[in-house]
């Protein structure tokens, strides 16, 4: 009898042994599931720039010279042609003075022609005319008296060179007066010397004025890096001005992405040195060409006027935005699986079995894939954080909270 009743208990602890097996492994592996939502959802690329206004100039001599003055700070706006630097001009300042004397020596030069040679040229043609005409009278006369027999062959001779001589020079008087006349080529000498003293006094003023180093345009001063006392080197820049009354951001995205963006869409920006003022900005630029060496492309966007706070070259971060679905179907990025062949999947429990689901995917957001077939809202999602095999009992241990949205209660045991 007593046999017969340790038999019965150990049969019962088998029975119970049995029965505590069964129920853990109808329980299933636990795993971590999230569930499948619907809503808005944004397909972006991001990444990160620099802010950069349209016009960026850096003022700098031409010539070596010694600083004398720099007249504004960094911060300060300016005016167009306001200068900036002013540097030692002391042999442009007598360069300058030189060629204005020489100008005024031109100009005497034009009056004195007018004043003195030219009424003077006038008169000596005037008296060479009437000298011309007494000698010819003289031998008119000395021809007369020789015929007669008055005077000798020699006096005649005489009147005769006297006359050549007179008519000789009428014709230099007359080449003279019109050589020193309005028209005549010593007022053209006259007037290119004046041209050529002129353009030597424009080029020494101008030689001068880049001594006084002037803002190019309105703009701001963003940055000074000499003193005065300091060198200029030809072509190394003294102050920096930006300007332009649009401002832009100036960064790249991974080639890959080239497919996604175009010129237009909308991007959401923060500046790292004002994370809680984001700000709106649009592509207006995307380079012809990928950089060979960093695999990017070139982009330029433009930020609304009413954004005052940036300044340039400051950090920030831009997501553009490529797309945009009201009634998405989503899911975790990290919960699409991909088979040997690169088709996309999930593991869905479905009566506490891990149930494949071919998925057919649309957007991309951050952490985000769009289900455009075979998922619904509600469906709950393996994750991939515990190795399950296609068929598996589960049960759920935890819900992750999808991302943007609040942690779901967990669920009970699968039956």
């Amino acid at each position: 009898m007593t046999f017969t009743r340790a038999r019965l208990v150990w049969l019962v602890i088998l029975l119970v042994a049995l029965a505590s097996l069964w129920v853990y492994f109808r329980r299933g592996q636990a795993v971590e599931v999230v569930e499948v939502t619907q809503g808005p959802m944004v397909q972006s690329v991001v990444t990160t720039g620099r802010v950069a206004s349209v016009a960026r100039t850096d003022v700098a001599s031409q010539s070596i010279a010694r600083i004398e003055a720099i007249l504004v700070r960094e911060g300060d706006v300016v005016a167009a042609q306001q200068v900036l630097v002013r540097l030692r001009d002391d042999e442009a300042a007598a360069n300058l003075a030189q060629a204005e004397a020489t100008v005024v020596e031109a100009r005497a030069r034009i009056r004195q022609l007018a004043t003195v040679q030219q009424p003077v040229s006038a008169q000596l043609l005037e008296q060479a005319r009437a000298a011309e005409a007494q000698a010819a009278r003289e031998l008119a006369r000395a021809r007369d008296l020789f015929a007669q027999g008055f005077v000798s062959q020699s006096r005649l001779d005489d009147a005769q060179r006297a006359a050549l001589a007179s008519a000789s020079a009428v014709v230099a008087a007359r080449a003279q007066a019109e050589g020193n006349g309005a028209q005549g080529v010593e007022a053209a000498l006259a007037q290119s010397r004046l041209a050529q003293a002129m353009a030597a006094q424009t080029a020494a003023a101008n030689r001068l004025d880049q001594f006084n180093l002037r803002a190019p345009r309105a703009g701001t001063v963003i940055s000074r890096v000499a003193d005065p006392g300091d060198t200029a080197q030809p072509g190394r820049a003294i102050v920096t001005l930006v300007s332009g009354d649009e401002t832009r951001i100036q960064a790249s995205v991974d080639e890959k992405n080239l497919n996604y963006i175009k010129l237009g869409q909308a991007a959401r920006a923060t500046a790292d040195a004002f994370v809680d003022r984001p700000f709106s900005a649009t592509l207006t630029y995307i380079a012809p060409a990928v950089d060979a060496q960093r695999g990017t492309v070139d982009l330029k966007l433009r930020v609304d006027k009413a954004v005052d706070f940036l300044r340039p070259d400051m950090t920030v971060s831009v997501e553009i935005i490529t797309a945009q679905e009201p009634q998405a179907v989503k899911l975790p990025s990290d919960a699409v699986r991909r088979d040997a062949t690169g088709a996309t999947y999930a593991l869905v429990n479905r009566d506490g079995r891990a149930t494949r689901v071919n998925l057919t995917t649309g957007l991309r957001g951050t952490g985000t894939t769009q289900i455009v077939k075979g998922l619904a809202p509600g469906d709950r999602v393996i994750a991939p954080t515990t190795v399950v095999e296609e068929g598996a009992r589960v049960r759920e241990r935890t819900v992750r909270a999808a991302p943007g949205a609040a942690t779901p209660p967990a669920a009970g045991l699968a039956q």
